[in-house]
């Protein structure tokens, strides 16, 4: 069934010791708002996420005629394929490549093609993500495990940026209008979430390791083309420590009395609130501890 009804998306997680997202372009930093000092993740890099999440572990790998359109594959002399080689494994054909691969059908993107190219608008949409507060920026220097040259007793340093700690903050939105367009169905937009929460889990390597998922809330909406707006600005961080000091989840909770009150005034119009939480996230609502478990409204996703 094609995805008929909008949605609006939150995703919150944290990264420790480590780079949520280098600037290839600032020695490869994590990307900071020099003004704010709030840690940014651009769209793209929770896109990845999903798509190797779902080539990795959701069989979207080329066989069975599932496949991601986006991803990197070497041609037989080391080079890297590029768009008009990928449009031709699908025949230049748009119909297969919307057919086969999920992240057309979600994100959209440009078919090369012999005459005029085709671009579909994704239905699913990110902001450049944004942690909750001011985080702080570490200098990390060490030595490598090899010698600086061959002859040399001397090692290679290492150097590196990192934040001690970021929560970080996704908002998007699902378009049912533009997902006629891909032929979005709602099984795609369910593996959409799970490549969220369980992409971000397994996102395993030297940069990334220790990224938790805290909050997934999905808000759908019964009437035609009406959404909030901007949901993950209504979730605030409340924190006794200065906001560069924050270490852990355990530091701060997520006041939520905003977020509760607007879904309440706007309840004849939503269809469904689904959420996914980590057990150790701490939340509360006019001053009061909350669980959102104990929200009439709310319905936990099972993934």
């Amino acid at each position: 069934m094609t995805v008929d009804k909008r949605s609006e998306l939150v995703f919150l997680y944290d990264i420790k010791d480590a780079n949520p997202n280098g600037d290839p372009l600032d020695q490869n930093k994590p990307r900071i708002d020099e003004e704010t000092g709030i840690n940014l993740v651009t769209d793209v890099r929770l896109k990845r996420t999903i798509r190797d999440y779902l080539y990795d572990y959701k069989d979207y790998n080329g066989e069975a005629e599932k496949d991601i359109f986006v991803r990197e594959i070497e041609n037989d002399d080391g080079s890297i394929q590029d768009g008009k080689a990928r449009a031709k494994d699908f025949k230049e054909d748009p119909d297969k490549v919307l057919e086969g691969c999920i992240d057309v059908r979600l994100f959209g993107g440009v078919i090369p093609l012999s005459g005029d190219s085709i671009t579909y608008t994704g239905p699913v949409q990110f902001q450049m993500g944004r942690s909750l507060h001011s985080v702080e920026l570490k200098y990390i220097k060490g030595t490598g495990a090899f010698a600086s040259s061959s002859g040399k007793s001397k090692k290679t340093f290492r150097e590196e940026y990192v934040v001690p700690y970021s929560l970080i903050g996704f908002y998007g939105i699902v378009n049912e209008n533009a997902a006629q367009e891909t032929d979005l169905t709602e099984e795609d937009a369910k593996l959409l979430i799970e490549g969220i929460w369980k992409g971000t889990k397994n996102l395993i390597t030297r940069s990334k390791v220790g990224q938790i998922p805290r909050l997934l809330l999905k808000v759908t909406y019964s009437e035609e083309n009406f959404f909030i707006g901007e949901l993950k600005h209504y979730i605030k961080l409340d924190s006794d420590k200065r906001e560069e000091e924050i270490r852990d989840v355990e530091d701060y909770q997520l006041d939520l009395t905003m977020l509760l009150d607007v879904l309440e005034k706007n309840q004849e119009k939503i269809e469904t609130i689904e959420y996914l939480v980590n057990p150790r996230v701490q939340f509360k609502a006019n001053g009061e501890e909350v669980r959102l478990a104990e929200l009439d409204t709310f319905q936990e996703i099972n993934l």
